[in-house]
């Protein structure tokens, strides 16, 4: 049976274009006008999600949806069931609208999803209309909601860009400049959530502004189908027997997923410790539940500030910041202890990005202080100025091929081989490379486990 729910896919011009504020601010409208609401956001990301799972409600989770990444069914499949238990879906895109491949637009269109384009309009009066004509019919397959105006420095500047709207171009309002409620960030992006002390303020008080345009609005209802010939699933990815694709065939810019179905519970009775804190908390939810589901004990520990690491068959460390918490890192000497025991007994240790420079010998900041990390492998990091490392990548598994994403502004240099490298999204070609030594497996790779759960579960099997 399909499901019919409000949809809004909000998009921009490019990144930068207050796209996470505008949703985080009408899913805390929403919110506080008393409906549920689920909130997507497309492509890999680990950081504005968890400012929209907040403004959303406690307990909401901002799940991933991306055509490469997710696969067309698994996002399909999310989107029914959000429709099934919400009365509002806010789908957040990634750079501007039709930008990558696939993009969001390509998302939009997909599902059906109207869309809603943000402009900065700093710098521009009448020509606003101009360019907001132009997004809309670039491609006329797409259904628009409408176009908003952001950072609108005056009632005065706010008339300029009504008078340049065409009569045939819905226009969904003008937002002020709101420095004081503006979300922070930093090198990575916007700043972690239960770091910002006030976020709950800011969330109403742009939640409060957001409700005076014609963006509050509760917009029409979108007709969701589940995926055919597939009941629905609580986890992405599992129990999905689709053929097997070679990943060295062709670049991968829009090749079908393809998994590996998965025989029984292979981490059954396995107990997997995963560094969650701090400086070590990108994990997308969905790779939680596929390891539950694939049968293991999850336990979270803190490289940060526990004392003792309980003895577990796996280890998981992901990506954050440790480059913001070196001397804390560093001192912790009982967990060091702790996870080199881990590796002397040939026990997996898998680690993402962050946590692969949690065991380096040395890892430095921005600023050029160093300071001793793990040393489980040898070798050094050094935060850059700028990105050092970006785009979507796979990496073969003879169980399937595992997608995710590379973003880093810091480089390694270490004496071992790669054992493989990841293949780029775009192009085919050689990306991130692929470490392995001892128990150990390390990249800079973010992997997104459901798309290809048996290949997932060898990361945390010897």
């Amino acid at each position: 049976m399909d499901h019919q729910c409000p949809a809004l896919f909000l998009s921009a011009t490019s990144s930068g274009q207050g796209k996470t504020t505008l949703t985080a601010a009408l899913a805390r409208h929403h919110r506080n006008a008393g409906r549920r609401v689920r909130v997507f956001k497309t492509g890999p990301d680990f950081l504005d999600p968890m400012i929209l799972g907040r403004a959303a409600g406690a307990g909401t989770e901002a799940e991933p949806l991306d055509l490469w990444m997710v696969g067309e069914d698994d996002c399909r499949r999310a989107l029914y069931q959000a429709a099934g238990e919400a009365d509002l879906i806010l789908v957040e895109g990634a750079m501007g609208l039709f930008d990558g491949s696939p993009s969001g637009a390509d998302l939009a269109e997909t599902f059906g999803l109207p869309v809603a384009a943000l402009i900065d309009a700093r710098g521009m009066g009448q020509t606003f209309g101009a360019l907001a004509l132009g997004l809309m019919q670039y491609r006329p397959g797409l259904h628009f909601a409408g176009i908003a105006a952001n950072r609108v420095g005056s009632a005065r500047h706010a008339e300029m860009i009504r008078a340049g709207i065409p009569a045939e171009l819905p226009y969904l309002g003008a937002l002020p400049r709101l420095d004081e409620a503006v979300l922070p960030s930093r090198h990575l992006g916007l700043v972690q959530a239960q770091e910002i002390a006030d976020l709950e303020q800011r969330l109403d008080q742009l939640a409060e502004h957001i409700g005076t345009t014609e963006l509050a609005a509760l917009p029409k209802p979108v007709r969701f189908q589940a995926p055919k010939g597939t009941a629905p699933s609580s986890t992405p990815g599992v129990g999905m027997p689709v053929a097997e694709t070679p990943l060295a065939e062709t670049p991968l810019a829009r090749t079908p997923l393809a998994k590996t179905p998965i025989a029984g519970t292979p981490l059954a009775g396995r107990r997997i410790a995963i560094a969650r804190d701090a400086a070590f908390s990108f994990l997308y939810a969905a790779n939680l539940r596929l390891l539950v589901q694939l049968g293991a004990d999850l336990a979270f520990f803190s490289p940060l500030s526990d004392e003792a690491l309980d003895p577990a068959d796996a280890i998981y460390l992901p990506g954050g910041y440790p480059e913001l918490h070196l001397a804390q890192l560093a001192a912790n000497s009982a967990i060091k202890a702790a996870l080199r025991a881990h590796v002397d007994a040939g026990r997996p240790l898998y680690a993402e990005c962050g946590g692969m420079l949690y065991l380096l010998e040395h890892l430095s900041d921005k600023q050029g202080q160093s300071a001793e990390m793990a040393g489980l492998l040898p070798g050094t990091g050094r935060l850059q100025p700028g990105l050092a490392g970006l785009g979507m990548q796979a990496l073969a598994h003879p169980a399937g091929e595992l997608r995710g994403h590379s973003f880093h502004h810091s480089t390694m240099s270490t004496s071992i081989a790669a054992v493989q490298n990841g293949i780029r999204q775009h192009d085919g070609q050689p990306g991130e490379p692929f470490y392995q030594q001892g128990p150990i497996r390390a990249s800079y790779l973010h992997l997104y486990f459901p798309s290809a759960p048996a290949a997932a579960a060898a990361l945390f099997l010897p």
